[in-house]
């Protein structure tokens, strides 16, 4: 009888399962640039072409991140020679 009792017991043993630790947490995403909240859009009209200029500002450093038209474009159209297609031309 002591055999079965032995018997029995080892059947309902808790199987051992090995522990792993928890995976590193992750890295911080990184960041292409200021936070989105430290941006400002502006709409300007441009005086010497009449186009309306997109500017992104960073708020906290005054810089313009983005600008569209570019001031190289704005520029171009101001001067009294310039004409759609001089830069770029489509025929092949």
């Amino acid at each position: 009888m002591d055999t079965k009792v032995a018997a029995a017991a080892a059947a309902r043993d808790p199987v051992q399962v090995p522990v792993t630790p928890p995976p590193p947490p992750a890295p911080a995403p990184v960041t292409q640039g200021p936070e989105p909240g430290a941006m400002r859009l502006v709409i300007e009209r441009d005086g010497q072409t009449g186009d309306f200029v997109y500017k992104t500002i960073n708020r906290l450093t005054g810089e313009i991140v983005l600008q569209l038209p570019r001031a190289e474009v704005l520029r171009m159209r101001g001067q009294a020679d310039y004409a759609a297609g001089t830069v770029f031309s489509a025929n092949v």
